[in-house]
């Protein structure tokens, strides 16, 4: 099955910690974002990825195409055709990845859309954001989708807190402090979503057709989109503080979403699904 990632847009919330940069290429340690996305997915099974791009696509271009000779050591025969041996093999050998230009101003529909063509007859599809990391069993969710028969399923979170949140008495002595700690009293889509290939048909053609708009309005409308509930890790990195606590999180060590590094990781998470 294949995963569509959606990485045209501008970033503008994050200007200043991107620059120039798409915000799925800013880095987080030694990676850019979408890579950590890449790779979690990867960990559950799913390597096969379309990139849908449109802002400095040349970025994305560059990495991937260069990304063996840039963390590997290469030897470089200058005589014949050229030729590049990379030693080792890297972390990313059994990826497929689909470069698409998707167009400067396309909104997410219409980048959807335009890669329909690289599904070719796959029944189900995932599409997800370049910014948002978690620790999802992306499997999981797969499966709740067969599960239930309807054409669509969003991964429901938990939003965040943004401040700590404070116990206090009529007094107003503190008897406890949280530090942001998470709503406990709604759901907002996480952006990990699996598609049925019927959900095309409910695309047009227009480029300002956004994804979040008439298209899951009406699949909900309908009765044809499914919540799975994670109540794991997720956080969207949507403007400069959440860049700096991701990055904060991957320099100490303490990466929720880095599912990837040791089985042991896998057991800090809790994922809980619920049909509605």
């Amino acid at each position: 099955m294949k995963v569509l990632i959606l990485c045209g847009g501008f970033g503008t919330r994050l200007t200043g910690a991107a620059g120039e940069l798409p915000k799925p290429m800013i880095p987080v340690g030694e990676r850019p974002i979408v890579w950590h996305i890449m790779k979690g997915l990867a960990h559950w099974g799913f390597s096969d990825f379309v990139l849908c791009l449109g802002y400095r696509s040349d970025m994305f271009r560059h990495y991937f195409l260069n990304l063996p000779a840039m963390l590997r050591d290469v030897t470089i025969e200058y005589r014949g055709d050229n030729a590049r041996i990379t030693h080792a093999q890297g972390e990313e050998h059994d990826w497929r990845v689909v470069l698409a230009d998707t167009g400067l101003y396309a909104m997410t529909a219409h980048r959807i859309r335009c890669v329909a063509h690289y599904l070719e007859d796959d029944e189900l599809f995932g599409v997800t954001y370049g910014d948002g990391v978690t620790d999802l069993d992306f499997q999981q969710v797969v499966d709740f989708h067969r599960s239930h028969g309807r054409l669509a399923t969003v991964t429901a979170v938990r939003p965040p807190g943004r401040f700590g949140e404070l116990g206090v008495d009529a007094r107003g002595a503190v008897r406890q402090f949280n530090e942001k700690p998470q709503a406990e009293d709604r759901w907002i889509s996480g952006g990990f979503f699996v598609f049925s290939r019927r959900v095309l048909d409910r695309l047009s053609d227009d480029p300002g057709l956004v994804l979040e708009h008439e298209p899951l309005q009406s699949l909900a409308a309908d009765g044809q989109l499914m919540a799975y509930f994670h109540h794991g890790f997720w956080l969207c990195v949507d403007t400069p503080r959440d860049y700096e606590q991701l990055t904060q999180r991957w320099a100490s060590g303490c990466a929720p979403w880095a599912v990837w590094k040791s089985r042991a990781a896998a057991g800090l998470r809790e994922v809980v699904h619920v049909a509605q």
